[in-house]
């Protein structure tokens, strides 16, 4: 059997009630919609010492993490401001980066390989790589890992 790693993904109905009001007072004093822990567990009707007992070990699973991974690898040229231009493009599409590694430059040229969180919701991959390839200064972009769903 493989190494325990501390974690475990359950599904909400085995949760016990106060570990879910636990995880919604947090939200509501991030949100801001209570300023104490006080009004927090007294608006859930949870005792502050379980608050302060699970606070730190209980977190929502977000669906952020759904969608769809890509990798973009391309070469671009070392200019100032071109990097940035590529990641406004890929912002502007929805996609959500995960990853940037980008090699030391070689005769002025960078080999970038860009790791993407797609969501359903986000703008199509082959129109935003095609975006990219459109800047002048980078060169043919491929897209990998295709298809990986986490959902």
């Amino acid at each position: 059997m493989g190494e325990y790693t501390g974690y475990y993904i359950v599904r909400r109905q085995a949760i016990p009630e106060v570990l879910i009001k636990v995880v919604e007072a947090k939200k509501l004093l991030e949100s801001g919609k209570v300023r104490t822990v006080n009004e927090a567990v007294e608006k859930l009707e949870i005792s502050r010492s379980s608050f302060y007992k699970y606070k730190d070990d209980i977190y929502e699973f977000h669906d952020s993490l759904q969608g769809n991974t890509y990798t973009l690898t391309f070469q671009m040229n070392d200019e100032p401001g071109l990097l940035s231009d590529v990641l406004a493009i890929i912002a502007a599409s929805g996609a959500n980066i995960l990853t940037i590694h980008q090699s030391i430059p070689i005769d002025g040229v960078a080999t970038l390989s860009i790791s993407l969180q797609v969501l359903d919701r986000a703008g199509s991959v082959e129109e935003m790589a095609a975006s990219i390839e459109k800047k002048d200064g980078v060169r043919k972009v491929q897209i990998s890992g295709r298809g990986i769903n986490i959902s």
